[in-house]
């Protein structure tokens, strides 16, 4: 076997034991000295030329990256996900025709399409959704972020929050957790402009919380401006807060003549 090859597997191996302990840290660095260490490896991305121990290395590389999107998940490292799921992907995609199908592929695939459901980007969701395959669609992990995305859009938010109980992966529960907060967090951008004020009761329904402790350490970290008093949460202050533009409708109706003439000028 390549020399290189060898220091690569033993320190992949040593990344595998500091995971398995919770050592983060070390896994972190472990992986830093490890992509350094594949960019030897001509049978990679984005020249995957056929060398000797191409289908070994590629494999090899495979589960480093995926180890790796594992990691930032556990790190709670959203930009660490991003940038280790697209040097991932290649190896999906490009090289999945030379290597076996990997068991965590759908569980990444579906942790990706939760990350942009969290992160609001709906249109990225569906181009991804877009590239893969009908198979690949009726797998659990993609169908749960599919039908989380569904409820969402719908305005079902307790489908949205009880589907943390029914998570395809142990790895889904960082991301369902950010995804409470925005629904919560649309709720009450919602609310603040629908109502004056409301009943902590009434709110703790609204918001979806299973206890009146909850929704108060919510408003405490999320919601400083609203106010507390006699059992009642108001929300003027956070109305008050935002300032309103006014609209120089005068200045626009001049520009628009202005235009109009021209084009009678130009016709």
């Amino acid at each position: 076997m390549d020399p290189k090859l060898t220091e690569v597997s033993q320190l992949f191996g040593r990344f595998k034991a500091a995971f398995l302990r919770n050592d983060f840290d070390t896994c972190t660095r472990l992986l830093s000295q490890l992509k350094v260490l594949l960019t030897q490896f001509r049978s990679l991305p984005p020249l995957f030329e056929a060398t000797p121990d191409a289908i070994h290395e590629l494999n090899l590389a495979r589960d480093i990256y995926e180890l790796a999107v594992v990691l930032s998940v556990k790190t709670e490292d959203q930009d660490a996900f991003e940038r280790d799921f697209f040097q991932l992907k290649p190896y999906y995609t490009d090289a999945g025709n030379r290597l076996p199908p990997s068991p965590q592929e759908h569980p990444i695939l579906g942790l990706n399409l939760l990350r942009l459901l969290v992160q609001n980007r709906i249109a990225e969701f569906h181009t991804e959704l877009e590239l893969l395959s009908s198979a690949a669609l009726e797998n659990p992990c993609i169908k749960h972020a599919v039908e989380l995305e569904q409820s969402f859009m719908e305005g079902a938010y307790n489908r949205v929050l009880s589907a943390r109980q029914t998570v395809p992966h142990e790895t889904y529960v960082y991301f369902m957790d950010l995804l409470a907060k925005t629904v919560r967090d649309e709720i009450s951008g919602c609310s603040e402009k629908a109502y004056d004020f409301l009943a902590l009761s009434d709110a703790q329904k609204m918001l979806l919380f299973s206890s009146e402790q909850e929704l108060l350490e919510y408003i405490k970290e999320e919601h400083s401006e609203w106010e507390i008093k006699n059992g009642f949460v108001y929300l003027q202050k956070a109305k008050e807060s935002t300032t309103c533009k006014e609209i120089p409708s005068l200045q626009l109706i001049n520009q628009t003549l202005s235009y109009a003439r021209e084009l009678e000028r130009i016709v």
